[in-house]
Parts: structure tokens; C-alpha cells; sequence
């Protein structure tokens, strides 16, 4: 399904954009599978922000849908105190993966609590011991934070961007503490943790 000419590819485009500010290679070649250009991929971005200002536009998941078509799969899902919605659909740039929405109660107007990137159901999610096994675009949320108990979720630096800080061993074995980065839920990149890193610095100016 697509409206006025913006279907799947477009919208995967626009998920596409986002990510270049981490992982622009990776972004080159992605844009290239799906038979578009980097300017393709700025028009996609600009429409489909269009679109979700206008009246006209279906609001909620109703805007997923318009563009993407019907959901593969729908589900309950309790967040809380909240019984919400889940709908899921498939992308041909990460057939692994599940873009996700999920909807708050009915009953106060369906509205979109989250929309990314998750494992598909059935599909065994990555084997992470170390932080080298945290590879770009290798996994999403939900497999860092299983893999890694305690890890804490922050607030990213834009409304497509997640944190996770978390405790991992580093190639040594050495356990520290790391920040990874997500767009559309997706991961980006991995860095030691702004705190260990305050700390270090404090150090070296003790020792100085």
C-alpha cells in the first residue's frame, strides 16, 4: 500500500535518514539496495514530514498503515497499567527485524507510545557476551538489554534516538561500562560510558 506514490521503500528511506548521522557507510549502501540516491532519500524524509504535520493525515497507527499497509501481526501487550496494542511489519531491509508500533489503550485515542525496530518473533536474537559482539545494525534493543541485565534506559538525544548504559567485559575481559546508541531502535555504536569516562579524566588531573 502507499499514498500519493510513498509506500515501503520511501519509508524505509526515511528510517535511513535518521541513522546517517551515526553510520553513513552503512546508510550508502542500504540506499543503494533499495534503488535510491542520498537526494532520493532527503525528499523521502522531507515528504513524509510533511505528510505527518498535515490535517489531512491519518494520525496514530493510522499513519503506519496508510503507507506500509496492513500490519503482519498485531498483539496485546500490557506496559504497565496500560493494556496496549503491538503491530508489526515487515521490511525488506532488515527481514530479521520488525518495525514496531505500539499503541496506548482505545480508550484514550490509540496513541503511539513507541514505533521502532524489534526482533521478529521466532527469530533467535544475536549472541552478545562481550562488547565486541555489539556490531552496528547487528541488533536492537531489546536483544542488548536481555543480554545484559541492569542495563538502564536513557533518553536519546532526539525523538528517534534510545540509550542503553549497561555493564559488559571489553575484548580483555575486563568488565566496564558502556553507552550504546539506537535510531529507530536499531543499534549505532557503542562508547564507554560518560561517567567512567569523567572519571578518568579526574584521574589523570590528580596525577598532573
Amino acid at each position: 500500500m502507499a499514498i500519493d506514490g510513498f509506500g515501503v521503500t520511501e519509508f524505509q528511506l526515511v528510517l535511513l535518514r535518521r541513522m546517517a548521522d551515526f553510520r553513513p557507510e552503512l546508510v550508502e549502501e542500504a540506499v543503494r539496495r533499495l534503488g535510491a540516491t542520498r537526494a532520493g532519500m532527503r525528499e523521502a524524509n522531507r515528504r513524509w514530514q510533511a505528510m505527518v504535520r498535515s490535517s489531512r493525515f491519518p494520525r496514530g497507527g493510522g499513519r503506519y498503515a496508510v503507507v506500509l499497509g496492513a500490519a503482519e501481526r498485531s498483539a496485546a501487550r500490557r506496559v504497565g497499567d496500560l493494556e496496549c496494542v503491538a503491530r508489526q511489519w515487515a521490511l525488506p531491509l532488515w527481514p530479521q527485524l520488525r518495525f514496531e508500533v505500539l499503541l496506548g489503550p482505545a480508550e484514550i485515542g490509540a496513541p503511539v507510545l513507541n514505533a521502532w525496530l524489534v526482533r521478529a518473533e521466532g527469530v533467535p536474537a544475536p549472541v552478545l557476551r562481550t562488547v565486541a559482539d555489539l556490531v552496528p545494525w547487528g541488533c536492537v534493543v531489546g536483544d542488548v538489554g536481555a543480554a545484559f541485565p541492569g542495563a538502564v534506559p536513557r533518553e536519546g538525544s532526539a525523538p528517534t534516538r534510545f540509550r542503553l548504559d549497561f555493564a559488559a567485559p571489553d575484548v580483555d575481559g575486563r568488565v566496564r561500562s558502556w553507552a550504546a546508541d539506537f535510531t529507530w531502535g536499531l543499534l549505532q555504536e557503542v562508547r564507554v560510558a560518560e561517567e567512567q569516562s569523567s572519571d578518568f579524566r579526574s584521574m589523570q588531573g590528580d596525577i598532573q
